[in-house]
C-alpha cells in the first residue's frame, strides 16, 4: 500500500510538471499571457512555434504514458501485490491528468489533459489508443480544428472502452475511461461554444477569438 501512495503522489506531480509554461520561459513569453493563455502544446505550438509545439505535446504524453505503465509495473513489483495492474495504471494516469489540469507549480491552473490522456491510453490500453488517434487525424485534417477532432476522439474512445473492457465484471475500467473523457470534453466548452458561434481557430488560419 505504500508503495502505491508513494507513485500515486509521484502520478500526480510528474503529470502537474507545466511542460507549456517552461518552454514559454525557455522562449522569454509567459505562455498563459499570449495566444488562448492555456498551459498546452497547441498554445505553444501556434505562439511559439511548431517545433516547441511537438516537443510539448510529446513530453506530456510522456506524463500521462509513465504512470500508466511504469509506474504501475513498479508498484506491483516492489509491493509484492499481483493485484490489477489495468487497473492501478488508470489509477495513475487520472492522477497524472489531474495533475496536468491542476498543477500545483502554477496554482492549480493548468491545462486541457489531451497529450497526458493520449499517453495515457497508450500505456494502458493501445487497441482503444489506437481507435482515439484513427478518428482525430481525419476530423483534424478535414477540420483543421484541434479542439474538435480532440472532442470527436474522446467520445469515441469513452465508447470504445464499454466493447474493449467488456469482460470487466465491475466496469470499473470503462467508467472510469468514460469519465476522464468527459472530463476533457467538460475541459473544452470554452472551445465548443467557439465552435458553435464560428470562431473558433484553425491551425494555419486566424481568427477572431483564440482558441486552446
Amino acid at each position: 500500500m505504500c508503495a502505491f501512495i508513494i507513485f500515486g503522489i509521484l502520478a500526480y506531480l510528474l503529470g502537474a510538471v507545466p511542460t507549456a509554461y517552461l518552454v514559454g520561459r525557455l522562449n522569454g513569453v509567459d505562455i498563459r499571457t499570449v495566444g488562448s493563455g492555456n498551459v498546452g502544446a497547441t498554445n505553444v505550438l501556434r505562439s511559439i512555434g511548431k517545433g516547441w509545439g511537438i516537443f510539448t505535446f510529446i513530453a506530456d504524453a510522456a506524463k500521462g504514458l509513465v504512470p500508466a505503465w511504469l509506474f504501475a509495473s513498479l508498484a506491483i513489483h516492489l509491493s509484492g501485490n499481483e493485484g490489477n495492474r489495468q487497473y492501478l495504471g488508470l489509477a495513475f494516469a487520472a492522477l497524472a491528468v489531474a495533475g496536468h489540469n491542476w498543477p500545483v507549480y502554477l496554482g492549480f491552473k493548468g491545462g486541457k489533459g489531451v497529450a497526458t490522456s493520449a499517453g495515457a491510453l497508450l500505456g494502458l490500453s493501445p487497441v482503444i489508443f489506437g481507435i482515439g488517434i484513427a478518428v482525430w487525424v481525419p476530423v483534424f485534417l478535414l477540420s483543421r480544428y484541434v479542439s474538435l477532432a480532440s472532442i470527436t476522439a474522446a467520445l469515441a474512445v469513452g465508447g470504445a472502452s464499454w466493447f474493449v473492457f467488456r469482460d470487466d465484471p465491475r466496469y470499473v475500467l470503462p467508467v472510469v475511461f468514460s469519465l476522464l473523457c468527459a472530463l476533457l470534453i467538460l475541459r473544452h466548452r470554452g472551445n465548443v461554444k467557439r465552435l458553435l458561434a464560428g470562431t473558433e481557430n484553425k491551425i494555419g488560419r486566424s481568427s477572431r477569438t483564440p482558441s486552446a
